[in-house]
């Protein structure tokens, strides 16, 4: 059972990136899968989270309207669009899934001029 980030960068105040997170080992489809951030000196903290079929999504206020989750369960993986990013969304961003407590190792995201 392995969840695996990728997308994480360095992008400029204003910028987007898209964050991916594979899954293997499990039934994906079954699961509900979270976004979850943590920057240095801060607790862990939820981004976003979508249901197993993708009908249902939430997120922290912090990031509504700007953070969009989705996942492909034909691919096995879930995604984090992240637009109109700000320099405090910088830290490592991680996706969880939330039934096995199982995380992923992360991706480093700094927004910075």
């Amino acid at each position: 059972v392995q969840l695996t980030e990728s997308g994480g960068g360095l992008v400029q105040p204003g910028g987007s990136l898209r964050l991916s997170c594979a899954a293997s080992g499990f039934t994906f489809r079954r699961y509900a899968m979270s976004w979850y951030r943590q920057a240095p000196g801060n607790e862990r903290e939820l981004v976003a989270g979508i249901s197993s079929a993708g009908g249902s999504t939430n997120y922290a206020d912090s990031v509504k309207g700007r953070f969009t989750i989705s996942r492909d369960n034909a691919k096995n993986t879930v995604y984090l669009q992240m637009n109109s990013l700000k320099p405090e969304d910088t830290a490592v961003y991680y996706c969880k899934l939330d039934q096995m407590n199982l995380w992923g190792q992360g991706t480093q995201v700094t927004v910075s001029s």
